[in-house]
């Protein structure tokens, strides 16, 4: 990945900063790490919010990876001369009180507040160069979908954050395409929290609007496996549409892999409670993903070409710079369930990694049934 540091931006908009009499050290401060569609989302939601709750500042930082647009303008400046992500999120105002900056230092040297959405591969790095530079009293959520496989076993997301960086880190998950949410159509996420209900609660207030509901649930690892399992069942529905198998064939994929996602969590994690997968960040988060997500698209895509076009190739030519999630998620639970002797008891996973590497054709997602019988889940767990 290319160094995080750049130019800080020449064009801000703080036209609700002045309301606080500059800097105030008894106000929260909010920082978006990422800013690809979902960030930018989180950004607007957050920005409108703050402005109304007096215990935060009204500025919104939010840190940019940053390029350079065809235009040969750098996205941080657009984004502060238009007040629009102009390649992620393009006609979607963010709000005047957002800052876009491409130094993580300074992005986030003040806030106390840190939501982390970028996409996975890259938050190893991005908590290295953070290491000794954040407050104390900072708090974190996580957006981001994805798992880092270690040596000892699988590490989610925002326990590598809580490790990394010394602080405690919740998740928001949920049926949440991002367009959808930038143009104010009603949706729900959740919010997974360990202990700390307070806290769960005050990212609540940070995220939810009367078009975006969000719910507190003390599950944080069932939360976070279910926004990161359903981009391997999303790909999966990708391929059934490439295929044109029909709707009966990808609501058949949609249930079992559903049953998988559980399944995995809860021998991972004994503590993930059932009733997490009947929230947003659940079956809903499945549906919507399957139907019109990313990794669906770019799976579809990958199957109509029988599999001869990598994902590789097809990401660059069909996201324009925006990250596909499922394929690397394939592999790292391919890797957990090959490692823990799990492969017979998880077929739709083994074989959408198989199909993603091309070891399988993608007309094997409807042949995965093949492989050995599925053990029950106390079996499993006793071997």
């Amino acid at each position: 990945m290319p160094p995080l540091e750049g130019e800080t931006a020449t064009t801000t908009h703080h036209s609700n900063a002045g309301n606080n009499g500059g800097i105030d050290g008894n106000k929260s401060r909010v920082t978006v790490v990422g800013s690809g569609s979902w960030g930018s989302v989180a950004a607007k939601l957050i920005a409108s919010n703050i402005l109304n709750i007096t215990s935060f500042h009204d500025e919104l930082k939010m840190w940019v990876f940053e390029e350079t647009l065809q235009s040969g303008e750098k996205l941080t400046d657009a984004i502060n001369r238009t007040n629009e992500n102009v390649k992620y999120l393009p006609g979607i105002k963010l709000g005047n009180n957002v800052v876009a900056d491409p130094d993580l230092d300074n992005a986030v040297k003040d806030a106390n507040m840190l939501v982390f959405v970028t996409p996975h591969q890259f938050i190893d790095h991005i908590c290295k160069s953070l290491v000794g530079k954040l407050r104390s009293d900072v708090e974190a959520i996580s957006l981001i979908k994805g798992m880092e496989v270690k040596i000892e076993g699988p590490c989610l997301i925002s326990t590598f954050i809580s490790e990394q960086l010394g602080i405690n880190c919740s998740v928001l998950m949920g049926a949440n395409l991002a367009n959808e949410i930038a143009e104010e159509k009603f949706s729900e996420a959740t919010v997974g929290y360990r202990d700390n209900r307070e806290i769960a609660e005050q990212w609540v207030q940070l995220f939810s609007t009367p078009y975006f509901m969000v719910t507190p649930v003390k599950d944080v690892e069932g939360v976070e496996l279910c926004g990161t399992l359903k981009n391997v069942v999303a790909i999966a529905a990708g391929f059934v549409d490439g295929l044109a198998m029909g709707n009966n064939t990808k609501a058949a994929i949609m249930r079992l892999g559903l049953r998988e996602m559980r399944d995995f969590s809860k021998l991972l994690f004994s503590s993930v409670e059932d009733n997490t997968f009947y929230e947003s960040c659940g079956v809903a988060d499945v549906i919507t993903t399957c139907f019109g997500g990313r990794n669906r698209k770019v799976a579809e895509a990958f199957a109509k070409n029988g599999g001869k076009r990598s994902f590789d190739e097809l990401e660059v030519e069909i996201l324009q710079g925006q990250k596909l999630q499922g394929v690397s998620t394939a592999r790292e639970v391919y890797e957990v369930l090959r490692h823990q002797g799990w492969l017979e008891s998880f077929p739709l996973f083994a074989t959408v990694h198989e199909i993603c590497i091309s070891h399988l054709p993608p007309s094997a997602i409807v042949n995965y049934s093949k492989r050995k019988p599925i053990l029950p889940l106390s079996e499993v767990s006793a071997h």
